[in-house]
């Protein structure tokens, strides 16, 4: 990891290592689901589609077989996202639609206040999850990329930037709704709501001057009544896939066969757990303490949510990434054991090298790639509300 981390020096030319990987693989697992054909790239089709039926104004959130399968779960806002890419050619669009989102990843990991170094750690601990989301052509890395960014706009005290990215994720795709938290670690909270509500307001209303405010205001309506559908989807341990709910709530329901398990028996404590370091103001100052909780919210977001699958991971696994380098360059065994746990069950099990035997009947029906990256998450919150991160070095730039 050390070694890869770093530059190789050829001559006059210097190469990083990470970023090669991260752009090079990026590109090569776009190309070959675009090689496969449309059906590979259905996702794709999807997204696109957002932006052409939101300009018709024709139901976001429909079944339309015809053009693709499933359907779409994202808001209204995602139809602008989308556009640059969807009014071009399915593959060329494709191709950099899946450039972008790992872009934006890598520049959000770029703006952390770590050393090249610890960023580059990042990149390759999280490179495989990327990789996965790629390949299902999804919008996880430039959500992850988002939250990322919200945090870090915060840190340097810029909340009027910060609050963009939190809005754009939660119109597009909710999760980025975590970043509020980072409002109490803003030194200007005025200016935190303020732009909130100012971005709210601009966003909500981007849609439609593609479309129309009747429309967009609706798609709203359909949004949540979608959302709320594949919610109970989800939990459905009987239902026709497994691949949904990747989650806390859904490993705990598979292994113990609950039907239809109410999340607030685990929401509600992990709620708890999410406010109560709050409490701890004397450690706001800390730089990783801060970090420590945006980790401890990439993780969250994702194992405690029913709509969980695995290209989602990404968030997750950037957040134990973050929270791995973040521990200094003394390492415990176990800080390496926990790692090795996520890269190996969580990260690997997704791909051909791990036993297909044991993805097929253990890891996939019970959920178990929640399991590594939970332990994270419990072991985050107990630092959070028990360690004096004043006392520990911490390798940041200042």
């Amino acid at each position: 990891m050390r070694f890869l981390s770093r530059n190789i020096t050829i001559g006059k030319i210097t190469i990083s290592v990470p970023v090669v990987l991260w752009f090079l693989l990026a590109m090569l697992s776009a190309i070959s689901e675009i090689a496969r054909g449309i059906s590979s790239i259905n996702n794709y089709v999807i997204y696109a589609q957002v932006f052409h039926h939101t300009v018709a104004q024709t139901n976001l959130f429909l079944e339309y077989p015809s053009a693709y399968f499933d359907m779409n779960h994202y808001g209204p806002l995602f139809s602008i996202i989308i556009a640059p890419f969807a009014l071009l050619p399915n593959n060329l669009g494709c191709f950099l639609w899946c450039l972008a989102n790992a872009w934006v990843l890598f520049y959000a990991v770029r703006q952390l206040p770590l050393r090249r170094e610890q960023q580059n750690s990042i990149l390759l601990i999280g490179l495989v999850e990327m990789l996965t989301s790629i390949h299902n052509v999804q919008f996880n890395p430039m959500v992850t990329g988002w939250i990322v960014l919200s945090y870090v706009l915060v840190d340097k005290e810029k909340d009027g930037w910060a609050t963009l990215f939190i809005v754009l994720g939660m119109l597009t795709k909710v999760y980025g709704i975590v970043g509020i938290a980072f409002f109490w670690f803003s030194k200007h909270k005025v200016t935190f709501v303020l732009s909130f509500l100012f971005w709210m307001m601009i966003l909500f209303c981007l849609p439609m001057i593609i479309s129309s405010p009747g429309f967009i205001i609706q798609c709203y309506k359909d949004w949540y009544v979608s959302l709320v559908e594949k919610n109970a989807a989800n939990i459905n341990i009987n239902g026709p896939s497994l691949m949904q709910d990747i989650s806390v709530m859904g490993m705990i329901g598979r292994i113990f066969r609950i039907d239809g398990l109410n999340n607030l028996f685990i929401l509600a404590p992990a709620a708890i757990l999410y406010a109560l370091p709050f409490l701890r103001i004397s450690q706001y100052r800390q730089a990783m303490f801060r970090m420590s909780y945006l980790c401890f919210l990439m993780i969250g977001v994702v194992i405690l949510s029913s709509s969980a699958e695995s290209p989602t991971y990404v968030i997750a696994v950037m957040g134990v990434a973050i929270w791995y380098v973040i521990q200094g360059d003394h390492k415990t065994l176990f800080t390496n054991l926990l790692l090795g746990f996520v890269i190996l069950l969580t990260s690997l099990s997704a791909t051909d090298l791990f036993p297909a035997y044991v993805r097929e009947h253990l890891i996939v029906p019970y959920s178990l790639k929640a399991l590594p990256c939970f332990v994270v998450w419990c072991v985050l919150a107990w630092q959070l509300l028990v360690k004096d991160f004043v006392s520990i070095p911490v390798s940041v730039k200042k």
